[in-house]
């Protein structure tokens, strides 16, 4: 009844309260909790099918799939088609909630040439403030 579309919408709120209250081992293991807070921000949005599974896709379970490198790429490049503009350091730290003190390393994410995010820092972006110190990904 929880996950039930209202007004032709899914809620973040009832799918986060279904899974809360019937969590099994396996969800804790894969990390749901700390993916459920990632999107908490959209708790109270009404979101259409595509928006919620979009939303409640985990980049690091993807990341264990072979073609995870081919799947962030196809993606980095429908953002660059339709979604990518120039974004300040300030603006990329503020929309991730982090202080001036992460300035430094949200630099490298920005391209010099236009001031977009780069395949790097889209891919870093999408990992939230857990960013992994160390990342095989080439940039572009």
């Amino acid at each position: 009844m929880l996950l039930e579309p209202e007004d032709g919408a899914l809620y973040l709120r009832n799918f986060t309260t279904a899974l809360t209250r019937y969590a099994t081992d396996a969800m804790i293991e894969s990390r749901l909790p700390d993916i459920l807070n990632l999107m908490q921000p959209l708790a109270h949005r009404k979101l259409d099918f595509e928006e919620f599974c979009a939303a409640a896709v985990s980049v690091y379970q993807l990341e264990a799939l072979e073609e995870w490198e081919q799947i962030a790429a196809i993606a980095f490049d429908d953002f660059e088609r339709a979604g990518s503009r120039a974004i300040s350091v300030q603006e990329l730290a503020e929309e991730m909630s982090l202080g001036p003190n992460a300035h430094p390393l949200l630099k490298d994410w920005i391209r010099s040439s236009d001031g977009k995010l780069s395949f790097l820092g889209y891919a870093k972006f999408l990992h939230g403030v857990t960013v992994r110190s160390s990342s095989s990904r080439p940039t572009r």
